[in-house]
């Protein structure tokens, strides 16, 4: 029998969070096109392996994850060394020495002696496609476009309302959502509010408060791919600055989302006029802290259901794409 050799390996190095992933797809894609008799090895959590492979950069997902945003551990790695190994992770020497005790053929990485510098004020999909562009490898910040999810939505067209965060300093105040739901079903809009693991207390809040009935309070963490079929197939998506805004992004789906204490220029969505950014200028805050960031606060509820009314009038079925100026309020 004739073994059929086995391609070269690229193992990518981020494993960190849905919005992360979404946001380094551009970068993800520059390495597919830049080595494409390779197989493609992403290092994530395996919970977004789904969505990793649907972006068609990635051939296979490495199971890798640790809490908050440390470095994981790769020592589990069994296949042989990669030829190319890349460090999509971070800047420090955490990461990149991870990747190192792996033995590639070649490391990229910001750590590195030939690492391209680290740019900290930069949006983060201009930042890992600068920095793959340092070592000679061409990627599009604006390629993040997700194909729509074979999985049914279980409420098509409906208005999507996730109050939720990784961290206090990016949560809305829970009444605030509310009063904009109350605003949005007065209007004849069909809501729905989602919610992640650990947030079924405060989806609930919301829920009460708004009068929203329970069929259409889905929280808890719904599988990924029924959550982007939810996204791809919505209406609208409210949120602050977490993982189901990039969701939407991906799925062109039109989008209103709340930043602070981080401007919109590191995370926000690219310039389109179907992405609403409501942000209020200041000093940079924490984006881990416990309690709502000042600038957030600033946001108010008239403000953010006007955005979203605005937005739901639009013509549907206009082309969705990427235009010379943001729609943002300050």
């Amino acid at each position: 029998m004739i073994r059929t050799p086995h391609p070269p390996t690229v193992l990518l190095l981020r494993a960190l969070g849905l919005g992360d992933l979404l946001a380094g797809v551009p970068a993800l894609r520059g390495v597919r096109r830049c080595f494409p008799g390779h197989r493609i090895v992403l290092a994530q959590p395996p919970a977004l392996t789904e969505l990793a492979l649907a972006t068609g950069a990635v051939d296979a997902v490495f199971p890798a994850e640790a809490a908050g945003r440390a470095v994981p551990s790769l020592a589990h790695w069994a296949g042989p060394p990669p030829e190319v190994a890349i460090d999509l992770h971070g800047n420090g020497p955490e990461s990149r020495d991870a990747l190192a005790a792996l033995h590639p053929g070649r490391l990229l990485a910001h750590a590195c002696p030939d690492g391209p510098p680290w740019r900290g004020h930069a949006h983060e999909r201009d930042r890992w496609c600068a920095f793959l562009d340092g070592y000679g490898i061409p990627a599009d910040p604006l390629d993040l476009r997700l194909p729509r999810p074979g999985t049914p939505s279980p409420a098509p067209g409906a208005v999507l309302v996730h109050p939720g965060a990784a961290s206090g300093s990016r949560r809305w105040p829970q009444e605030r959502f509310a009063a904009v739901v109350r605003c949005l079903r007065a209007a004849g809009h069909h809501v729905v509010l989602t919610g992640g693991p650990g947030e079924e207390v405060l989806v609930r809040s919301v829920a009460e408060r708004s009068g929203q009935p329970a069929h259409d309070v889905l929280s808890g963490g719904l599988p990924l791919g029924e959550l982007s079929a939810l996204v791809a197939e919505a209406s609208l998506v409210l949120s602050g600055d977490t993982g189901l805004a990039h969701l939407a992004v991906a799925h062109g789906t039109r989008s209103v989302t709340l930043f602070g204490p981080v401007s919109p220029r590191l995370w926000g969505p690219p310039p389109s006029p179907d992405h609403l950014v409501l942000w209020k200028p200041g000093p940079p805050g924490d984006p881990h802290g416990r309690t709502p960031d000042v600038r957030l606060l600033r946001i108010r509820t008239g403000e953010v259901a006007a955005g979203c009314l605005t937005l739901l009038r639009t013509v549907r079925g206009h082309p969705r794409q990427f235009g010379p100026q943001a729609a943002q309020v300050h």
